[in-house]
């Protein structure tokens, strides 16, 4: 899984970057064929915000949050994230079993 985090309006340090590596490879355990993942975190008036784009086989799925504070910004981005990839597995699973077919 290849990870591109760039920062808008905020200064990347090496425990933020570590941070995001830390909750994206907890992502990483629902699902195996991610292979690129982009995270713009970014500060607008009072609201630190997060964005992330995770292409994976057969999907590309999108997630944003605005907390306060970052790390909590991260927290729900990677939350939102990882709903959204249990749902698609959960899908496929059901495509190739052909759970869509009667």
């Amino acid at each position: 899984m290849q990870v591109n985090i760039t920062g808008h309006h905020v200064e990347l340090t090496d425990p933020l970057r570590n941070y995001v590596n830390e909750k994206l490879s907890r992502v990483q355990r629902h699902y195996d064929n991610i292979t690129n993942v982009h995270v713009t975190l970014s500060i607008e008036k009072e609201r630190q915000k997060a964005a992330c784009i995770l292409h994976a086989a057969g999907a590309e799925l999108h997630a944003e949050a605005s907390e306060l504070d970052m790390y909590a910004a991260i927290d729900a981005l990677t939350d939102k994230l990882d709903r959204q990839l249990v749902k698609h597995k959960e899908k496929t699973q059901n495509r190739a079993q052909g759970a869509g077919i009667r």
